[in-house]
């Protein structure tokens, strides 16, 4: 058998009808199994990448609004803030620093 007419048996597709051709089906039908695993184990992967892609964006824009909010926070805690709130509600320091009240009881 020469080349060409063996090259020429194998574009017929000779090796899939022939007597001994279960083999050839049996590692054929094996390789497209090996090529889905394959193409899925990489969907699979790709899937997660972007997954934690938008996860890690997602974990920067709630760590910007956490820092947003506690510094408003930091500022609404101010003394001089809370006077100016005060002050456009019509209530005025006291003039008096308050007492300190103390009860004495007998039992010591």
């Amino acid at each position: 058998m020469s080349v060409k007419s063996s090259i020429y048996n194998f574009l017929k597709g000779e090796f899939l009808i022939s007597k001994d051709s279960f083999k050839n089906w049996k590692f054929i039908l094996f390789i497209v199994g090996l090529m889905l695993m394959m193409i899925a184990s990489s969907h699979s992967s790709d899937k997660k990448v972007m997954e934690i892609a938008r996860l890690n964006k997602d974990l920067k824009e709630l760590r910007a609004e956490f820092l947003d909010t506690r510094s408003i926070s930091m500022e609404m805690r101010l003394e001089s803030t809370i006077r100016k709130k005060v002050l456009e509600s019509g209530i005025k320091p006291s003039e008096k620093p308050p007492q300190v009240i103390r009860v004495v009881t007998g039992k010591k």
